[in-house]
C-alpha cells in the first residue's frame, strides 16, 4: 500500500511507515502524478480532491484531518468508488475557546458591558455550534439558535429564523458547512437585517461572507472577528485592516483538536486498509501543560472572566502575529504553536 500525506498534519509521521509505503507533501503541492500508484490520501483543506486531481489515479480513500468537506468534490469520488470520510466535530472545542476569547477580548478592548439580556445568536448548531451554545448559557447569555435543516428534522421549537435572529442578537456567530445553501449568506440583505452595533463573528468558512457586503457594514456593526477569509491565503488586505481581530484560519488550531483530526483520520484509513493495531490510534502526550484544563467561571465578574480566558487563549497575540506579517498567512498555520483547550462543565 501507499499512501500521500500532507506533512502539516501533526502527530501523523510514522504512526502508518510500518504498515506502508509513506508520502508526506505540502498539502498544496499533491499532485496527480504523486497519486498515480496510491491507494490513499490524507489531506486537510488545501488539498482539493476533484476529477482533475484524481482521475486515473488507483485512490480508493481520502481521509481529511478536518471537519470541512467543501475542498473535496464528494459527487465525483461517490461516482468512482472512492471513500471518503472527515474528522467531524474534532476541532470544535477549540472554536469555541476562539469565539469566547475574542469575544471578552474585544468587548474589554471597546468597554463593552454584558448584561442578562445580551444575546447571542448562533448560525449553525452542529457540532461546534452546540459547543458555543453550552458555553454562552453556562456564562449567563441568553441564546437564539437558527439551523434550519436540524430545525425540519427535530422540529422548530427550539430554534428563529435567521430574520428573527439577526434582529434580536447582539452577538452573531457563523458555524455553518460551506455549501450550495450557505455560500454568500452573509450578503447585503443579511447585514440590512442585524441588530444595529452587533458583534459579528465567522469562524466557519470564509466564503459564506460576502465580503463588500461586510464592509459596507461596518458603520452599523460593533467588534468584528474574521479567522475565515474569502480567497485564502490570498485574503482582502482592506477588509483585514477594518476587523477587530484579524486571524489566518486558526480557530481551531488546539492541541486537542488536532490530536482528533489525526486520529480520525488515522483510524479511518486503519478501519479502510484493515490495519488492526491502528484502529483505536490516539496521538497521546504526557505533557502536563498541553492537557484541556477545566475553567470554573461561575459567580466571576465579566473582567474577572476575560482575564482568565485570555490568560489561558490569549487570542490578541495571534491577531498581532498576523498583522505584522498578512502575506504569512501559510507559514503562520504550519507553524502555530498549539494551544490547550479550555472547558467548562
Amino acid at each position: 500500500m501507499k499512501f500521500v500525506i500532507d506533512r502539516a498534519i501533526p502527530f501523523i509521521q510514522g504512526v502508518l511507515e510500518p504498515y506502508s509505503q509513506v508520502v508526506y507533501k505540502e498539502g498544496r503541492d499533491i499532485s496527480k502524478e504523486d497519486l498515480s500508484d496510491a491507494d490513499g490520501l490524507i489531506i486537510r483543506t488545501r488539498t482539493k480532491c476533484n476529477e482533475a486531481l484524481l482521475e486515473g489515479t488507483p485512490v480508493r480513500m481520502i481521509a481529511t484531518a478536518t471537519i470541512g468537506m467543501d475542498h473535496i468534490d464528494i459527487d465525483y469520488c461517490r461516482s468512482r468508488g472512492i471513500e471518503v470520510c472527515n474528522a467531524a466535530g474534532c476541532n470544535s472545542g477549540g472554536v469555541m475557546n476562539y469565539v469566547f476569547s475574542a469575544l471578552y477580548g474585544t468587548a474589554a478592548r471597546r468597554a463593552i458591558k454584558f448584561t442578562p439580556d445580551t444575546t447571542i445568536g448562533i448560525i449553525g448548531v452542529g457540532n461546534v455550534g452546540k459547543k458555543v451554545e453550552k458555553m454562552a448559557r453556562y456564562l449567563g447569555f441568553k441564546v437564539l439558535l437558527c439551523d434550519p435543516p436540524r430545525a425540519e428534522a427535530e422540529g422548530s421549537q427550539a430554534f428563529v429564523t435567521r430574520e428573527e435572529l439577526l434582529a434580536n442578537s447582539d452577538i452573531v456567530t457563523l458555524h455553518v458547512p460551506l455549501d450550495d445553501c450557505t455560500k454568500g449568506m452573509a450578503d447585503k440583505d443579511f447585514f440590512a437585517q442585524i441588530k444595529p452595533g452587533a458583534f459579528f463573528i465567522n469562524a466557519c468558512r470564509g466564503e459564506v461572507v460576502n465580503d463588500d457586503a461586510l464592509m459596507e457594514a461596518f458603520p452599523k456593526l460593533g467588534p468584528v472577528i474574521i479567522d475565515t477569509w474569502n480567497n485564502e491565503p490570498n485574503i482582502n488586505p482592506i477588509l483585514m485592516e477594518k476587523v477587530d481581530i484579524a486571524t489566518p484560519h486558526i480557530a481551531g488550531y488546539s492541541y486537542q483538536g488536532k490530536q482528533n483530526g489525526t486520529a480520525a483520520s488515522v483510524q479511518a484509513i486503519a478501519r479502510f486498509f484493515d490495519i488492526p493495531p491502528l484502529f483505536k490510534f490516539f496521538p497521546a502526550t504526557e505533557i502536563e501543560e498541553l492537557r484541556a484544563i477545566k475553567l470554573d467561571l461561575k459567580g466571576l465578574s465579566q473582567g474577572e472572566i476575560a482575564s482568565i480566558i485570555q490568560y489561558n487563549y490569549p487570542i490578541f497575540t495571534d491577531d498581532f502575529m498576523f498583522r505584522m506579517t498578512p502575506g504569512s498567512f501559510e507559514r503562520i498555520r504550519t507553524e502555530y504553536k498549539y494551544r490547550r483547550e479550555f472547558f467548562v462543565d
